[in-house]
């Protein structure tokens, strides 16, 4: 490609072929970037309201997966205690895939059906993958607490697995007095 002319004290290389060679690189390395990510689409399954969600393989009825879900809130005074208890209700393990870090959402909506509390707003997430494993028969337990002064009146607190496999959306009703 480049050679030596004996009339040019300097190796002679045209800048066309630099260039081209530069843009090549430049290219090959956004490919493998965008090869590497992959494309990740969202599943519309994560706005399901079922309080069981079942996963069955491809193989036998035998290999059927069930995730209970169990949703409850304790009133505190200028606070409320999100509970949600997920139990892998098979003997196999569960691996619930998230498509970034926020792995769950809880939310309280009035009786007008307005929201009025996410504990997701404002708050960062990776946008990593992220998997957690749950044994056979073994609960895993997730616990917030949202400081916040709601006025009397019913509400109903929202808590949102934002699995991509297992999503589950549990309700459960209170009254602030």
């Amino acid at each position: 490609m480049c050679e030596r002319k004996p009339a040019l004290p300097t190796t002679f290389c045209p800048i066309g072929l630099r260039m081209h060679s530069r843009l090549l690189i430049t290219l090959l390395c956004a490919g493998a970037v965008a090869l590497a990510c992959g494309s990740f689409t969202r599943n519309d399954a994560s706005n399901a309201t079922a309080s069981t969600v079942r996963h069955s393989s491809k193989h036998t009825k035998a290999d059927t997966v069930k995730v209970n879900g169990n949703f409850a809130v304790k009133i505190e005074p200028h606070a409320l205690r999100f509970a949600l208890n997920l139990t892998n209700a098979s003997k196999k393990h569960v691996e619930l895939s998230f498509p970034n870090g926020q792995q769950y959402d809880f939310s309280v909506i009035d009786s007008s059906g307005r929201e009025v509390y996410r504990w997701g707003r404002g708050r960062m997430f990776t946008q990593s993958v992220q998997n957690k494993l749950i044994d056979g028969g073994k609960t895993m337990s997730i616990d917030e607490v949202a400081e916040t002064t709601l006025p009397h009146g019913k509400y109903v607190a929202v808590a949102t697995l934002r699995s991509s496999n297992y999503p589950m959306e549990q309700r459960s009703a209170f009254e602030l007095r």
